[in-house]
């Protein structure tokens, strides 16, 4: 199914004029991340996991799922580039979990040129998914609603960092070499299909919300603060559906209470 830019605003509820400009880049960027989850069903239902906008589109969009990097980032690419925005493809190697050696790169990311200025943007990162594009300035330290960010260069590359309880966790590093769909295809089936990856091990689903605050799988007061077991699977199904805003009834993209039971739970 073609990418529909009006289909993107109404799944994301973006209301308003959108342009090539600052404003619009970082309300997209909040939106996105409150409405669209990022997510790894697919990878645990042993789905094949395709990067052609089309199919992100279809899913994403008119399915109502979530994604998770390959996919978010291709959806707000292709927005952005709709709307007017110069946008690149970059990749990352991921340092949050501490590898002690240095990790292939398996993230993508995006890079916006707006009137000379470049943003780092990045909407498919997990529990540390950006709500806002940060500046492509280094050694500056950049606040959001969500917490600190900082930009720092290591041995030629870019480093990105989070401020969390009095230190920088360092999340992923990248350089500025131009990334193509055949890069992201091979990472994409390594990161979805290599037993040992982590996408494949683990149920992961993360959701922002415009106050600050942000829903995983691991949140145990999902409703009105009130401490629930989520061993359950058909509760948690009905969670999916009710707290992260997933629809589960699409005929290609949607998944059984039966499916859902059969693969790990947090």
């Amino acid at each position: 199914m073609a990418f529909d830019l009006q289909a993107y605003f109404t799944r994301i509820g973006l209301q308003g004029e959108a342009k090539p400009d600052l404003e619009t880049l970082q309300r997209i960027h909040l939106l996105h991340t409150c409405t669209i989850p990022f997510e790894n069903l697919d990878v645990l239902l042993r789905r094949e996991i395709r990067l052609e906008i089309e199919s992100v589109f279809e899913k994403l969009v008119v399915a109502g799922r979530g994604g998770y990097c390959y996919e978010q980032n291709a959806l707000l690419r292709a927005a952005l580039e709709s709307i007017g925005f110069v946008v690149e493809d970059l990749a990352a190697r991921v340092l949050i979990t501490q590898p002690t050696e240095m990790p292939p790169r398996t993230h993508r990311l995006l890079l916006v040129t707006l009137n000379q200025q470049r943003y780092l943007a990045d909407v498919g990162f997990g529990g540390k998914t950006l709500t806002s594009p940060l500046r492509f300035d280094m050694d500056v330290v950049q606040t959001t609603d969500f917490g600190d960010y900082q930009l720092t260069q290591v041995d030629g590359d870019f480093l990105l960092s989070t401020h969390q309880q009095d230190k920088w966790l360092a999340l992923y590093r990248f350089d500025l070499q131009p990334q193509y769909l055949s890069d992201f295809e091979v990472a994409n089936y390594y990161v979805s299909t290599w037993p040992q990856s982590h996408f494949c091990q683990h149920l992961m689903i993360c959701l922002k919300n415009a106050d600050g605050t942000t829903f995983t799988q691991n949140d145990r007061q999902f409703n009105d603060g009130q401490p629930r077991t989520l061993d359950d699977a058909a509760e948690f199904y009905q969670l999916l559906q009710d707290k992260f805003g997933l629809r589960v009834n699409h005929p290609r993209y949607g998944f059984s209470l039966a499916e859902f039971a059969a693969i790990s739970l947090p």
